[in-house]
């Protein structure tokens, strides 16, 4: 089981500040749902068309080489209204991938994406890495709820209680449109829907 909090902690947030992990509230009961590692023929199709049914926007932080084999998916979710986001073109992990090949990696899926939202695979990125982006006019999007959707010993229910238990106005929520995740993204996201849609609350993609 993942050690990471569903929740992102105060105390993280403070040191990087300069990263994105709430919204400000300009919206009144908004939310804010988010989906990696797609774009997936078979399930990110199944997400668009649950969105739709609840009006909701999204970001998709979408892999350069899966935007590449599925360009008519991408296009859909840009055609649906919803935001993309870079996820790199290879989820590569900061922390373990020297400056260069990570910037250029980062490069090469923008020509696909055209985005200047950018989330870190695994949520790690060096200092260095992050301050060229930001120097490049990316901001860098990390979470406030994480729902742990892709944990296969994760119960279906926990990974809804992840989410609905702990977001509120403003939240960034982090799920993912992959076939690992699907199981627990599938049995979540129409319930976190609903669930939120009957407190009045409405979800919008991110901008920069």
């Amino acid at each position: 089981m993942n050690l990471i909090p569903a929740k992102a902690p105060q105390f993280i947030k403070g040191i990087f500040h300069n990263y994105v992990w709430d919204m400000p509230l300009l919206y009144k009961k908004t939310i804010y749902l988010t989906f990696d590692d797609g774009p997936n023929p078979d399930i990110t199709p199944w997400v668009l068309q649950t969105l739709k049914q609840y009006q909701a926007k999204a970001t998709f932080f979408c892999i350069g080489d899966n935007a590449k084999k599925y360009p008519d998916v991408l296009q859909q979710t840009i055609s649906d209204g919803h935001s993309i986001g870079n996820h790199t073109f290879n989820h590569l992990k900061g922390w373990k991938t020297d400056t260069q090949t990570y910037i250029e990696n980062i490069e090469m899926a923008n020509v696909i994406l055209n985005t200047k939202l950018f989330r870190p695979p695994y949520g790690r990125i060096t200092n260095k890495q992050a301050k060229i982006l930001q120097k490049q006019g990316y901001t860098i999007v990390m979470w406030s709820i994480i729902s742990f959707d892709w944990e296969a010993d994760l119960k279906e229910e926990d990974c809804l209680n992840n989410v609905i238990n702990h977001a509120k106005d403003g939240s960034v929520i982090v799920f993912h449109d992959s076939y690992k995740a699907a199981k627990n993204m599938q049995y979540a996201l129409p319930k976190v829907l609903d669930f939120f849609s009957k407190k009045g609350y409405q979800f919008k993609g991110l901008t920069v």
